[in-house]
């Protein structure tokens, strides 16, 4: 049974409309990923000698301390990133297919999943450098055996939360507030969590506690799961009173308006459109990594423009990207009508425009820090504005991954919708503000860096018409392929 769902799904991809990004997507995931091991691998070999000979600490006990901070980020991290196990489950119903054999084949597909195994990459290295300093082989093994019942624990207890944003960001708010405590030395967690993973280590039947509790959320989440497992109920689309609002004052956008009331509306009445306008004002904090000092290596003056320009623009960065895939369930009947694509792409741009000079004002608050770091995120809007608008809107046009607005999936979307094109298209976005910030910075001063960025900003905005007309070429020369790839039921 589980070899037929596999096939399935091996043709689901093979047959895609998006085949060439999809091949793509796995690629360059795939060295991401690959990269991230090598890191998180050679971090474990060396994290034993560097806790021993430098900080003259027990490794173990050290590690211990701050799991407990690992724990609830790996929780937050997996509801943010990673897909809910759902394979194409509605044509299956009304095959004779049993429904735990389908929950289970779902279910089996996140033991494998890359959020789950990558630890083991930094903890089985760790545990072979405490085995050579002679820690005891049987404990260690109880230690690791304890540590992979709570990343499992935690993959289903993602399951069970899904679609509960408040209770996340709630767990997401508490491990906030206890690092915070725990920094400014008022109260410290770890004094009443580390001996409880001191003690998985030490007694065998302490790491019933994790496996037992792995065992509940199993199943819990199977049942639930299983009980949703109705086309006239858990799959059914959820339908629900809204009110009517007319928007008077987007009126005086003319045409355009029409696009950017939709807009706000599908922002308001949709879960993963009001998701990801969450993810931008999570960006207006990005900065206080770079503006405090509090990381050595983003001190540099080239990452302030960086951090100006993800700033400014988390929303054009993160709702924009999914342009047009925001309209995707009804894009072919838009196609349809008597519109204009340069009205169409301008209210999305005029979104754009309005969502970054609102974040530029709430990002004032940077002046605490001093006028040059206010001048950063300024440039960066000015840049955002004239430059990464264009760009986005461009970079849309091969983007040709649908979004179901009446699914709740994650603010990122199941995957990254881009193709060679799209990367290519990230260089200006990212590297071209940095390279002119730089030639600026290091041949006249700061301001002279500032001046460029915000000149090429000038410059895109003057030679917007121009540039639209290039946008608009492009969106017609896509249209057909890009309905094709709407229409097509993943």
């Amino acid at each position: 049974m589980f070899k037929h769902f596999i096939t399935l799904q091996w043709k689901s991809f093979w047959r895609s409309a998006s085949l060439s990004s999809n091949i793509w997507i796995k690629l360059f995931m795939g060295f991401w990923a690959l990269l991230l091991i090598i890191m998180v691998s050679f971090g474990g070999m060396v994290a034993f000698y560097l806790i021993k000979n430098k900080l003259c600490q027990d490794p173990l006990d050290f590690i211990n301390t701050f799991l407990i901070y690992w724990v609830i980020f790996d929780l937050v991290f997996k509801y943010a990133l990673q897909k809910m196990p759902v394979v194409n489950i509605k044509p299956l119903l009304i095959l004779p297919f049993k429904k735990n054999k389908i929950v289970s084949f779902a279910f089996g597909k996140t033991v494998f999943s890359f959020f789950n195994i990558f630890h083991a990459f930094f903890f089985i290295p760790f545990s072979v450098a405490l085995i050579s300093n002679d820690y005891p082989v049987s404990n260690v093994l109880y230690w690791n055996l304890g540590l992979m019942a709570i990343v499992y624990s935690n993959n289903f207890l993602n399951i069970l939360v899904n679609n509960r944003d408040n209770l996340v960001y709630i767990i997401a708010g508490i491990m906030a507030i206890l690092g915070g405590l725990h920094y400014f030395e008022y109260f410290n967690i770890t004094e009443y969590t580390a001996p409880f993973f001191r003690n998985i280590y030490d007694n065998v039947l302490i790491v019933l506690f994790p496996i037992i509790l792995l065992i509940l959320f199993i199943y819990l989440s199977f049942t639930l799961f299983a009980k949703d497992l109705f086309l006239d109920a858990g799959l059914a689309v959820k339908s629900k009173d809204v009110k009517t609002e007319d928007l008077l004052w987007l009126d005086r956008f003319g045409k355009t308006a029409i696009f950017l009331k939709n807009d706000i509306k599908l922002i308001k009445r949709n879960k993963r459109a009001r998701s990801t306008v969450l993810v931008s004002i999570m960006f207006l904090f990005y900065g206080l990594l770079f503006f405090t000092g509090s990381i050595e290596t983003y001190e540099g003056p080239v990452w302030r423009i960086f951090a100006g320009i993800f700033v400014s623009g988390g929303f054009l960065l993160s709702f924009g990207q999914f342009v047009p895939s925001w309209d995707s369930s009804y894009y072919p009947l838009m196609m349809s009508q008597n519109i204009k694509y340069k009205e169409y792409l301008s209210s999305k741009w005029w979104l754009m425009v309005i969502a970054t000079l609102l974040s530029t004002i709430l990002c004032s608050a940077y002046l605490y820090f001093g006028w040059e770091v206010y001048l950063a995120i300024l440039a960066g809007a000015v840049y955002n504005i004239g430059v990464n608008s264009h760009v986005v809107l461009w970079a849309g046009a091969y983007i040709k991954t649908p979004i179901d607005l009446t699914s709740n999936k994650k603010a990122f979307g199941d995957k990254q919708a881009f193709n060679t094109k799209t990367l290519l298209l990230t260089l200006p976005k990212m590297v071209l503000p940095l390279i002119l910030y730089a030639i600026g910075h290091y041949s006249l001063g700061p301001n002279a860096g500032y001046a460029l960025v915000v000149l090429a900003g000038i410059a895109g905005f003057a030679f917007k018409d121009k540039v639209f007309d290039i946008i608009e070429k492009i969106y017609r020369e896509e249209k057909y392929k890009t309905i094709a790839a709407y229409k097509q039921k993943k």
